[in-house]
């Protein structure tokens, strides 16, 4: 008798669990060819409101940390990421087509980008850091310290990279996140989570909402709770990307906007996508005290 496959409903991930949306709704993620894959969580509000008080427990003891330790962690994601490497490999050739020698390129690709970052971790303060010149007999010091719970709207189309490429500049600077994943291609992003329940990330660090960004969005850019957010998710959309900007200025978010088309995730990144979501803090300190 063949076998029947197990038709798989993928949850979210929120505070290091795997709960159902609230809303009790998914929705179905068909591969590029659109044939069905599985069912996914349909995020709601609700669930967006979970994750930011997931994100903001987790802020303290995540931002406290050394940055060598969060190096650690994120070197780790890899590691495991690398384990799991003929998975991802399915995952992002289901979500976006192509060969599975292509899809096996994005995945190195997005391994080592998380590497690339974790080397960054305990170098950012002395690149962006000054010791400032000051007239006076005082040291004048800049340090970066992170912003707090950054919500990310993931790209819509680079399912894996560009995911890894805009969530590891936020945890490795000491913010937690609360992420929405590409609507259409999800599914890395899910693997993805499943990795970081089982690689030394504290619960909450990372949150992962599968949904649309569209209604999802103008809850995280309006939270009251949440200090910054990346529009990636909403690239060419203007009108949507325009509307999040507004709300997100109710509390003076940094916003990072959104392009008006997905960039090459390929590209070496800069250190702005870093520096994007830190504040630089000045200390002043008299001499000889």
């Amino acid at each position: 008798m063949a076998r029947i496959d197990v038709r798989k409903t993928y949850k979210l991930y929120i505070g290091g669990a795997f709960p159902r949306s609230e809303s009790g709704h998914s929705y179905e993620v068909q591969d590029s060819k659109g044939k069905f894959v599985a069912n996914a969580a349909l995020a709601s509000r609700k669930d967006v409101r979970d994750a930011v008080v997931a994100a903001r427990k987790a802020f303290p003891g995540w931002s406290s940390r050394t940055a060598y330790n969060r190096a650690q962690i994120l070197y780790r994601i890899a590691e495991v990421m690398e384990d799991r490497r003929a998975q991802f490999v399915q995952a992002v050739q289901q979500s976006e087509g192509g060969t599975a020698a292509a899809a096996g390129r994005q995945v190195d690709e997005a391994i080592d980008r998380l590497v690339w970052y974790a080397g960054w971790a305990d170098k950012l303060a002395q690149v962006v850091g000054n010791a400032n010149p000051v007239a006076g007999p005082f040291f004048n010091h800049s340090a970066p310290e992170p912003t707090g719970v950054v919500g990310v709207l993931a790209p819509q189309s680079s399912s894996l990279l560009g995911l890894v490429s805009v969530v590891a500049p936020v945890i490795v600077t000491g913010n937690t996140a609360v992420v929405v994943s590409s609507y259409s291609r999800p599914l890395p992003a899910v693997t993805f989570s499943e990795v970081m329940a089982t690689s030394d990330v504290p619960g909450g660090v990372v949150n992962v909402l599968t949904g649309d960004a569209a209604p999802l969005g103008p809850w995280l850019a309006a939270h009251m709770d949440v200090n910054a957010i990346d529009l990636c998710g909403v690239a060419g959309d203007d009108e949507l990307s325009t509307a999040l900007e507004v709300a997100a200025a109710d509390n003076l978010k940094r916003v990072r906007r959104a392009p008006a088309a997905e960039p090459d995730w390929s590209a070496d990144p800069a250190l702005s996508t870093m520096t994007d979501f830190v504040e630089t803090k000045t200390v002043w300190h008299p001499i000889g005290v």
